[in-house]
């Protein structure tokens, strides 16, 4: 399984010129997720404040957020190449079980 965060000594200088404008557009969708997952959060807090229950879609909403977020790191921190899409898809991030 390959980690989100995994060390990569090549890297292409002209993906370093790509890489400004393309984190910009990523940058524009970024802010428009989060400002509708900051939405969620709020609704979320008087739903659970209310019915004493989270609501599944706003939490699903929220972790998605959370998930193209860690996503787009890697790429936007200079650590990998490999662009990400631009758009939110599914990502699977785990934390190991201590034994």
């Amino acid at each position: 399984m390959k980690q989100i965060f995994e060390y990569e000594e090549k890297a292409g200088r002209l993906e370093l010129f790509i890489r400004i404008i393309y984190s910009f557009i990523i940058g524009i969708v970024l802010m428009v997720y989060g400002f509708i997952a900051g939405i969620c959060m709020f609704i979320q807090f008087f739903v659970v404040l209310i019915l004493g229950r989270r609501s599944q879609t706003l939490s699903d909403l929220i972790q998605g957020y959370l998930e193209y977020y860690v996503h787009i790191l890697p790429y936007t921190s200079f650590m990998t190449d490999e662009r990400p899409g631009i758009f939110p898809s599914p990502v699977t991030i785990y934390e190991e079980e201590k034994v």
